[in-house]
């Protein structure tokens, strides 16, 4: 009899583990560690998963820089409703983010009073891609929105569940995807 007790109790905590590490399966797009802009690991799963997290490839000097400012704006109204905006500075167009993460971080806070999170610099195309916008350009990871990053600005919407579910183009300010954002919050 206490042989079948035993052995009901171990097959009970085996099958609440495997629910437990079942919960706990790691989108994809968040399955990478990186750099922040001050040069701390940053495990996005572990940061930034059940939220909507809106990926923008950034640069300070381009046309587009202004974005910040709108970026900013969308991220203060939906930040408690669990959207997250994450800056990714890059310097693949035009030369146009040729500073240091120390640089960039000053220009953002100073410039445009910026505080949702930036990582460090990366390479969003070419030969020297980072892992995530491998993934998130990649035909065999991303099949509905991939292709490369054409210019500073780009934006990748990840939802909750950790699915790609819009990409905008440089010229998409961000007051122009609220809408798309507010779809894709967390639900309570």
């Amino acid at each position: 009899m206490k042989r079948f007790s035993v052995f009901a109790l171990a097959l009970v905590l085996v099958t609440v583990v495997a629910a437990e590490a079942a919960k706990k399966v790691v989108p994809a797009v968040l399955n990478f560690k990186m750099k922040d802009i001050d040069g701390k690991e940053v495990h996005l799963a572990q940061k930034y998963a059940g939220k909507a997290i809106l990926f923008v490839n950034v640069a300070s000097r381009c046309g587009y820089t202004k974005q910040y400012k709108g970026l900013q704006e969308l991220f203060e109204k939906y930040e408690g409703k669990g959207l997250v905006i994450i800056g990714v500075p890059a310097n693949n167009f035009g030369g146009q983010e040729p500073g240091s993460n120390e640089d960039i971080k000053a220009f953002c806070e100073s410039t445009y009073k910026v505080t949702f999170p930036m990582l460090a610099k990366v390479s969003v195309k070419g030969d020297d891609i980072c892992d995530l916008y491998k993934f998130l350009t990649s035909k065999e990871t991303n099949k509905e929105f991939a292709g490369d990053v054409s210019w500073n600005f780009e934006k990748f919407l990840i939802s909750p569940a950790g699915k790609v579910v819009g990409r905008y183009k440089s010229n998409v300010t961000p007051e122009a995807i609220g809408a798309d954002v507010e779809k894709n919050l967390p639900k309570k």
